[in-house]
């Protein structure tokens, strides 16, 4: 009996110009419809973002879908194993940008931070005249980052820019940037240039691809991922937890998002406190009238907000029949 995990998760990212996107939408989100695929797929004039589910054999058909077209033929996809889909529900969407930076005027196709790979990035990690940027959110970092790197107390990633004044202190040393999948340091590192550092460097596929081809050394703590997983274990060699349980105290890597939707916050809570606290972070929470119910993952499907995935697509059924 194998115990070969048949589902997989594709995290990628694609800046290239996409000149109709509403129209690449409906192909695109026709083609994962077809082939029993589920995720969130951000589509903008600037390129292709998602994170898929689904079986092997589906995700594989998906992966050469998406590099049959010329413009996304040298797209970088990070694969994972999984017991089943990751996301309950499946969302194509289009939006100003590809991720949200605030930084619309900036193409890393024409000037970003040197792509670092993964083994790169672990010989030159440690060295006196490197500095490690972690360009994420603080409920990410707070779960899990590389030993040593610069963090910040933001949000969300459009803050970063606000952010970059502490590092002028670091001009003369290279600045790698880092964050879960690499998007984000496509524009960190490009922001980073035109605001006056030379040395700028980038981990090249983020954190997951540092963990599928390396032992993930050094990594303190878990990975967040935004899918039904919440979070992934990086590192095989000296794993640790770093996060505490925003109720107890107690280490924990179990990430949460409050049960209260108002608050929605994204914690670490261990087990026992979040069956204690029915997957709220506070007392206040916890009676809060909208409260979710707690299932004991703290992890709740995006709400549709009349977002139909099937739209459009039966009436061009009917007119191709």
């Amino acid at each position: 009996m194998t115990n070969e995990k048949k589902y997989q998760v594709l995290l990628y990212y694609c800046y290239v110009k996409i000149e109709d996107p509403e129209q690449y939408r409906f192909e695109h989100h026709k083609f994962c419809l077809e082939n029993n695929l589920k995720g969130r797929i951000i589509i903008a004039h600037e390129g292709l973002n998602g994170t898929v589910s689904g079986l092997r054999e589906d995700c594989e058909r998906y992966m050469a879908y998406v590099k049959g077209d010329p413009r996304f033929a040298h797209t970088d996809f990070k694969l994972e194993a999984h017991e089943d889909h990751a996301f309950q529900k499946l969302h194509v969407r289009v939006k100003p940008e590809i991720v949200h930076s605030g930084l619309q005027h900036i193409d890393p196709n024409v000037r970003t931070g040197v792509h670092l790979s993964p083994q790169e990035f672990k010989q030159i990690k440690n060295a006196d005249d490197v500095v490690i940027v972690d360009v994420r959110s603080n409920y990410e970092h707070s779960l899990g980052h590389f030993k040593g790197a610069v963090t910040f107390d933001i949000e969300n990633f459009r803050d970063f820019p606000e952010k970059v004044k502490d590092l002028e202190q670091f001009k003369g040393k290279k600045i790698v940037t880092y964050c879960t999948g690499g998007i984000k340091c496509e524009k960190a590192s490009a922001y980073l240039l035109e605001q006056g550092f030379d040395n700028v460097y980038q981990l090249h596929g983020g954190i997951i691809k540092y963990g599928l081809e390396t032992d993930g050394e050094d990594f303190e703590g878990r990975c967040y991922v935004f899918d039904g997983r919440v979070v992934t274990d990086i590192n095989k060699k000296n794993p640790s937890v770093v996060s505490k349980c925003c109720v107890c105290g107690k280490h924990s890597a179990r990430m949460v998002n409050c049960a209260n939707p108002v608050c929605n916050l994204h914690a670490p809570m261990c087990e026992e406190c979040g069956w204690e606290m029915e997957g709220a972070c506070s007392p206040a929470c916890k009676e809060h009238p909208e409260k979710r119910a707690y299932d004991g993952t703290g992890y709740y499907a995006k709400e549709m907000n009349g977002y139909d995935p099937y739209h459009g697509l039966k009436n061009t059924q009917k007119h191709l029949s």
